[in-house]
Order: C-alpha cells, then sequence, then structure tokens
C-alpha cells in the first residue's frame, strides 16, 4: 500500500548561486560526502530530500542530513535515513521507499514513493 508520494524540481544554478550565497546552508542540507559532489548531483540530492519530506507528510522537525542519497553502480539511487527521519519512517509503518532522480537541462528531479506492507497498520 502506498503511504506517501512526493517530486521535487530544483532549478541547478539557482540552487547553486544559493550556495554560493549561503555557503553554510550546504552543510545544513547534505552530509560530507554528498558535499564533495558535483553541483547537479547536490541539486538532485536536495530534490531527493525534498520529495521524501513530502511523502513523510511534511512533518516539523525533519533534520536534512538524517537523510543520505546513495548512488548504486548499475542501479536505482538508495536513500539511507536516521534519526528524524528514521523516526517518522517507523511511525508511519512504511517498509520500502523507492526514489528516482534526474538531472538534465538545467533542471534536477526527483520522486519518492514510500510503502507499506498490506495488512500491516502504522504502529
Amino acid at each position: 500500500m502506498i503511504v506517501g508520494i512526493g517530486i521535487d524540481v530544483v532549478d541547478i544554478e539557482r540552487f547553486g548561486e544559493t550556495l554560493e550565497r549561503s555557503p553554510r546552508l550546504g552543510e545544513r542540507l547534505f552530509t560530507p560526502a554528498e558535499r564533495q559532489l558535483p553541483l547537479n548531483s547536490r541539486a538532485a540530492r536536495f530534490a531527493a530530500k525534498e520529495a521524501f519530506a513530502k511523502a513523510l507528510g511534511a512533518p516539523v522537525g525533519l533534520v536534512w542530513t538524517d537523510v543520505t542519497v546513495h548512488r548504486v553502480e548499475g542501479g536505482a539511487p538508495v536513500l539511507e535515513y536516521v534519526g528524524t527521519v528514521a523516526d517518522r519512517v517507523a511511525a508511519l509503518g512504511i517498509s520500502t521507499v523507492h526514489v528516482s532522480l534526474s538531472h538534465d537541462a538545467g533542471v534536477a528531479s526527483a520522486v519518492v514513493v514510500c510503502e507499506r506492507l498490506e495488512g500491516v497498520s502504522a504502529p
């Protein structure tokens, strides 16, 4: 059963300008490994984090660095979550999280789908 769906789109150039104006923003949004990635990859990861938050109902108090987007060679990206985000996932009884990323023509986008096994209710 689908528990939540989120989508987000980021203008890569504008996102880069924002990060340049507010360098500490990158520290609040990204894990150390994510901060080393090219701008288009960081924009796609930000879109994924935003989409994930929306799929979780956009609760107040989620910490951006409690989610890491991992690239899997030859496979779909994977969301790793801990802390505030893991707590929300558990509260909703989510068993599977799917994520799709894209960046092209100056735009980065992401879609996240959260599922709970049929017949399993949220705690």
